[in-house]
């Protein structure tokens, strides 16, 4: 089992267990953001999942192109080093639940995606600099009923966002692509 810390969050990173994944934009939370969010790793989940939801930050994925290279990104290696189960773009994050299959790594594939998608998005819009945070959020799914949960929730979270009004007409999420 493979239990690390790269800086300010701890990440578990056990092939084979099933993940939901948050990560962001470089600027899509504030920086005193450790300051007022829970301890408790469930509470701060939720905290940090609010927050990335109100949109706070230049929302580069905002922009179709920029979304476009996030979703085939994360859906180019399916089948050969993750099962993919749900995912959504978002205007300045991304949620994936996946489960990595052995000898791929969860940071090894976080860091695929966002070295690639980074290098293209800068490419694509004409632009230079940080795209992606360094850390991320993860959680293991306890079980299945925790897994399906989620799964609804990473689907339905453009129309929490008030960015779609049914999950299926969000062209960057899994819901859209069933």
């Amino acid at each position: 089992m493979a239990n690390r810390s790269r800086g300010y969050l701890p990440h578990i990173d056990i092939p084979g267990y099933i993940q939901h994944v948050i990560f962001r934009t470089a600027d899509a939370l504030p920086d005193d953001v450790r300051d007022f969010i829970s301890d408790d790793p469930e509470q701060r989940f939720a905290e940090v999942a609010r927050l990335l939801r109100s949109g706070i930050g230049a929302r580069p994925l905002a922009n179709p192109v920029a979304a476009d290279i996030v979703s085939n990104a994360l859906r180019h290696f399916v089948g050969e080093r993750y099962e993919l189960f749900a995912w959504c773009v978002m205007p300045n994050h991304v949620h994936v639940v996946l489960r990595a299959f052995p000898g791929c790594s969860l940071s090894t594939i976080l860091h695929s995606w966002k070295s690639y998608s980074a290098k293209a998005i800068n490419a694509q819009l004409g632009r230079s600099g940080q795209v992606w945070s360094r850390e991320w959020y993860d959680r293991a799914m306890r079980d299945e009923a925790q897994m399906e949960a989620t799964v609804r929730y990473v689907e339905r979270n453009p129309v929490a966002a008030g960015l779609a009004a049914r999950a299926e007409d969000w062209k960057w999420s899994s819901a859209s692509h069933s």
